[in-house]
């Protein structure tokens, strides 16, 4: 390979870099943005909550200390984990669930490209906080269980849903206030 070659691929890469690192630098509006359109897209998915739903309502309790470090990276390493939980719970045994398909499959998609790009900003910073990320993630694990086993305990029925669809609301209305802070 001759020179121009090799400096080509480096002008790529420092540009990419440099891309890259623009866009984890914008964190927090671009959390903002996210949530601002996955709110919508709940919204959108399903329409008011069931009355026949109310007397069913359980409280998962959120384990809202993963989302109080005070560093920006932890914070974001709390929220890719929240939305891989959120993408999981929300991509098996819908028919149920009778919601918009096409706000669904935004919000499924929103998701994945959020998670994609939090990993590429997370990555960098993994070995530095990966004792964060494990306490994180076990505590993650265990609330978004509970949310698991109650869909499964309810055999995926329309009020299962509706109930875990107000959770990942509240879900994403405390990723919104933890990053409105930062």
């Amino acid at each position: 390979m001759n020179t121009l070659g090799l400096i080509q691929i480096g002008l790529m890469l420092s540009c990419t870099t440099i891309i890259s690192s623009l866009r984890c630098n914008h964190f927090p509006l671009q959390q903002r943005k996210v949530i601002e359109n996955s709110l919508r897209l709940l919204d959108k998915m399903g329409k008011k909550f069931p009355q026949q739903c109310l007397r069913e309502k359980t409280s998962f309790k959120f384990p809202t200390q993963v989302l109080q470090p005070r560093q920006k990276e932890t914070v974001g390493v709390a929220i890719e984990e929240i939305f891989q939980h959120i993408f999981y719970i929300f991509s098996k045994n819908l028919t149920l669930a009778a919601w918009d398909g096409t706000a669904l499959d935004e919000f499924q998609n929103g998701l994945y490209l959020q998670i994609e790009q939090l990993e590429a900003c997370v990555i960098k910073k993994h070995t530095h906080y990966h004792w964060s990320k494990e306490a994180s993630r076990l505590k993650l694990k265990k609330y978004f269980r509970k949310i698991d086993c109650f869909l499964k305990d309810k055999q995926h029925d329309l009020c299962s849903w509706e109930i875990s669809r107000a959770e990942m609301r509240r879900c994403l209305q405390l990723i919104d206030k933890v990053t409105r802070k930062l």
